[in-house]
């Protein structure tokens, strides 16, 4: 899978990047997407598929592009996307009360069968490290089991 930062637009204080995705299968399939980031919503604008894709296939694009097309997001360049830059991240709370956030948001992804790292950089707006970074920080202060158990 590959994913280019396209091009940004600017209106007003608002801001859109649109992504250019491109996923190729092993059998030489091929699906190309065009995404739109705007604030903190990440929308699918067109898909082009060769062979064309079934309705079941359809449905589940959303599950093959989100982690990636996410990490992108987020390694954009911060000019282009003032939503996930630091001056453009939503009020969150410093020291013991973010690792508190943290492991809660962590442990409901858990539950829910989603990837919580991912859940973390969400309500964050952190990347994938330092989002890492927060969740030891959390299993260091207890609010997280172990991640390994001691022999």
């Amino acid at each position: 899978m590959s994913v280019r930062h396209a091009w940004v637009v600017r209106e007003g204080g608002a801001t859109a990047s649109w992504f250019d995705v491109r996923l190729d299968f092993a059998d030489g399939a091929r699906v190309d997407a065009l995404a739109v980031l705007s604030g903190r919503e990440v929308r699918v604008e067109g898909v082009r598929a060769e062979p064309p894709l079934s309705l079941d296939d359809l449905a589940v694009l959303a599950e093959w592009l989100e982690n990636p097309l996410f990490a992108a997001c987020v390694r954009a360049p911060a000019h282009a996307l003032p939503a996930v830059s630091r001056r453009g991240r939503p009020a969150w709370p410093r020291g013991r009360e973010e690792r508190r956030l943290v492991a809660r948001e962590y442990q409901e992804a858990r539950e829910e069968g989603t990837d919580p790292v991912l859940a973390v950089m969400r309500v964050t707006g952190h990347s994938r490290r330092k989002s890492l970074r927060l969740i030891g920080q959390a299993r260091d202060e207890g609010l997280l089991a172990p991640r390994r158990a001691r022999r």
